[in-house]
């Protein structure tokens, strides 16, 4: 059904469609209207059999998660920023137990200083928790991801992150294609639980595991990771089989045969910068996209067979890792290990500062005149903000435009 709605309640009627038994909640912005609406479908009724809990933090709230998906319930729950950090010693432990939890983080800078704007430094920060983490490029992305989400965490036994960027998606109102509830019930089925605590079975889940047998663990935990990329395939076939929708998948590929130069990026940039590859197509300049939907697992062959023969590549990055450098591009030059590809990073859009389609264009454009000679660049740095305080406190005067890891090096040393 056709709706003209905000992003956050598309994901919460998709959510609601999924029959949770359990949803637990804490308020922070960006997903608050997320949780919100949930419960008042829970309230008036749309959603039957669940139990909504409203809890005191965001700890407790993975807390009732794991404790929730132990009991046998199918669980949801939703955070952002601080409060997926808060909720990490839980994180941890719901994928060490194998527990099918299923969890929007509405992507959102994590501070100090304190900033409530989209980038991806909270959901990236987890990349090593042992969640798959599914990267939303639209509103109609998100929908549909989260209803598969709950097929993919229930098929391989480990949970999901469903990230879409916060308010860029969750605050924007658009035409949505939400399934109806028969549609979703015959794709996900009756939850049948595959562990879980039960007075006729009596085991322990959670109990401690010393060095004789813990690297064991950690191998099949790993290899659940290794099933779920040809689970997402099979699921996103199947989904998209039933509902026309073309929605999900590991990535998606745009524009890019014989492209000259291929962008690796990661959510909702992505329609910024096919509009604007549309643009620069027009003016002979032939650019490729591709969506990176799967970050964890990472799908190196995938990544692989999507550059192929292309010899120059640019991740761009919402998130990097301090005192490195890039997070997608160290992933992506071992998908490339041994083949003649130019791969680097170009950060822009912390904190929520815009990427337009001036920002692709200027990246394009910069990349193939060969203005990018360092593996890691910053794109959009305001050097009079930045030099306000670098001048008066160091004299140090950072230059205008993109600046190569090199320029900060030197500023340090000098």
């Amino acid at each position: 059904m056709l709706k003209q709605i905000e992003g956050s309640l598309g994901v919460a009627e998709a959510v609601a469609l999924c029959r949770p038994g359990v949803v637990c909640a804490y308020p922070i912005s960006p997903q608050t209207h997320i949780v919100e609406n949930v419960g008042k479908f829970v309230k008036n009724g749309t959603l039957k059999d669940c139990d909504f809990l409203n809890v005191e933090s965001e700890f407790s709230a993975m807390s009732v998660a794991i404790g929730s998906s132990v009991g046998g319930a199918r669980t949801y729950t939703a955070t952002a920023s601080q409060g997926l950090l808060f909720m990490t010693e839980g994180i941890y432990s719901a994928s060490g137990l194998g527990l099918p939890i299923v969890m929007t983080v509405a992507s959102r800078a994590i501070g100090g200083p304190i900033n409530i704007w989209n980038d991806h430094s909270d959901s990236l920060s987890q990349r090593d928790s042992g969640w798959l983490q599914l990267f939303c490029e639209s509103n109609q992305d998100a929908v549909d991801t989260h209803i598969m989400a709950f097929k993919i965490a229930e098929k391989v036994g480990l949970p999901v992150m469903v990230c879409m960027d916060g308010f860029v998606l969750t605050h924007a109102f658009e035409r949505l294609d939400i399934p109806e509830q028969e549609t979703v019930d015959k794709f996900l089925g009756e939850y049948q639980p595959k562990e879980y605590l039960t007075p006729k079975e009596p085991v322990s889940i959670g109990a401690m595991v010393g060095p004789e047998a813990f690297t064991e663990v950690r191998f099949l935990q790993q290899r659940k990771m290794a099933k779920a990329l040809k689970v997402i395939e099979e699921v996103t076939q199947e989904y998209r089989a039933l509902t026309g929708s073309k929605s999900g998948g590991i990535l998606e590929c745009y524009n890019c045969e014989n492209a000259d130069l291929k962008i690796i990026i990661m959510g909702s940039t992505v329609g910024t910068a096919k509009d604007e590859i549309d643009r620069l197509k027009a003016e002979g300049i032939n650019v490729g996209i591709i969506s990176l939907k799967s970050f964890r697992p990472f799908p190196y062959e995938k990544v692989a067979e999507a550059i192929g023969d292309t010899k120059q590549v640019i991740c761009l990055e919402r998130a990097f890792s301090f005192g490195a450098r890039g997070i997608i591009c160290p992933e992506v030059k071992r998908a490339m290990e041994g083949k003649n590809c130019d791969i680097k990073t170009v950060v822009a859009g912390l904190g929520g500062r815009p990427i337009f389609g001036t920002t692709i264009n200027g990246i394009v454009k910069d990349a193939l005149a060969g203005k990018f000679t360092e593996e890691f660049t910053w794109f959009d740095i305001d050097a009079d903000v930045l030099n306000g305080y670098t001048k008066k406190a160091e004299g140090v005067t950072f230059p205008k435009g993109p600046l190569g890891q090199s320029v900060l090096e030197d500023s340090v040393k000098g």
